[in-house]
């Protein structure tokens, strides 16, 4: 059905830019135009519609070398595990894989919360983050030349800490235990 709709529109369209248009002036001095014929019109001649390309765009001109230069291989946090909650911690130890290692003065940097911590993960990609705040943290690594140029750029992982509330009246530092009375000595 929807071909023959499909086709039928087509032949409409094509008969439409081949149509016969009539024009006359009315009584009133007002102009008409119809594809039907009307006492005293003339027949007009329509040209082939007119179209329209857009201009190709310049070609974007290409970045120095030293500022294209990738490094090939990954920087991707493995732990902790995308996902992950962590319960009770106040740190949180992770790694990256990278391949191939830093080298040169290259250095890696793990950006938690969009927020860049340098000098927290070593060239084997281990780190800790302490102290570590509760809730929903993201968490991605990158590999930076000495000139600070992002080489590689790891995805983002997503992992939770959950803490215990300071106001929850279990917590023993706000709320230690009440001493009971002891009996009397005999």
């Amino acid at each position: 059905m929807r071909i023959l709709a499909f086709h039928l529109m087509l032949l409409a369209c094509a008969a439409a830019s081949a149509a016969t248009v009539y024009k006359w002036v009315d009584e009133n001095g007002v102009v008409h135009f119809s594809d039907q014929p009307h006492a005293g019109a003339e027949k007009v001649h329509v040209g082939a519609p007119q179209t329209f390309s857009a201009p190709k765009g310049a070609a974007p001109a290409a970045a120095p070398q030293e500022e294209r230069t990738q490094r090939s291989g990954s920087c991707q946090v493995v732990s902790p595990g995308n996902e992950e909650t962590l319960m009770n911690e106040h740190s949180v130890s992770g790694q990256v894989h990278l391949s191939p290692a830093p080298e040169g003065g290259e250095q890696v940097v793990i950006v938690l919360d969009g927020n860049p911590l340098p000098g927290i993960a070593d060239s084997t990609g281990s780190f800790t983050i302490s102290p570590i705040d509760r809730g929903e943290h993201t968490l991605s690594a990158q590999v930076l030349a000495p000139n600070g140029q992002v080489l590689c750029q790891g995805g983002s992982i997503t992992f939770f800490v959950q803490q215990p509330s300071i106001q929850s009246p279990t917590n023993p530092v706000l709320h230690p235990p009440t001493p009971q009375p002891r009996p009397p000595k005999g």
